[in-house]
C-alpha cells in the first residue's frame, strides 16, 4: 500500500492547521519533537487501531509527518524542515503555544 505524502510545496496551510486542531494529533506531533522518529504503536495507549489509522493519514497527508515501514511496523518522522521551508517560524510557535496552559 502506497502511501500519500504531500511535497513540501503541496503542503496548504489550512491542512497544517486541521491536522493541529485536533488534541490528539498535537500531542503527537508534540512527541515527536521531543523525541525524533517513533514507531506508530508507541505514540498513544488505549486509542483503537482505526482511529490511530485516521490520525496518521490527517497527520501524514497534511504534510506535518512522514510515515514510513520499517519491517513490520510503521515509523512516524515529523517533517519540521519541510514545514519550516513552506511556513517559515509555525512549527516552533505551534509547539510553544502548545506547551501553554490554555485561558479558563
Amino acid at each position: 500500500m502506497a502511501l500519500r505524502h504531500p511535497k513540501t510545496d503541496e503542503i496548504r496551510l489550512e491542512d497544517v492547521f486541521t491536522a493541529l486542531s485536533n488534541p490528539m494529533r498535537l500531542k503527537v506531533v508534540r512527541a515527536l519533537a521531543e523525541s525524533g522518529p517513533t514507531s506508530c504503536g508507541s505514540l498513544l495507549d488505549g486509542v483503537p487501531k482505526s482511529t490511530l489509522t485516521h490520525h496518521w493519514r490527517v497527520l501524514r497527508e497534511g504534510g506535518l509527518i512522514w510515515q514510513e515501514a520499517v519491517g513490520r511496523e510503521y515509523t512516524l518522522t515529523l517533517r519540521g524542515d519541510d514545514l519550516e521551508q513552506r511556513f517559515p517560524g509555525l512549527l516552533p510557535a505551534v509547539l510553544r503555544a502548545a506547551r501553554v496552559p490554555a485561558p479558563r
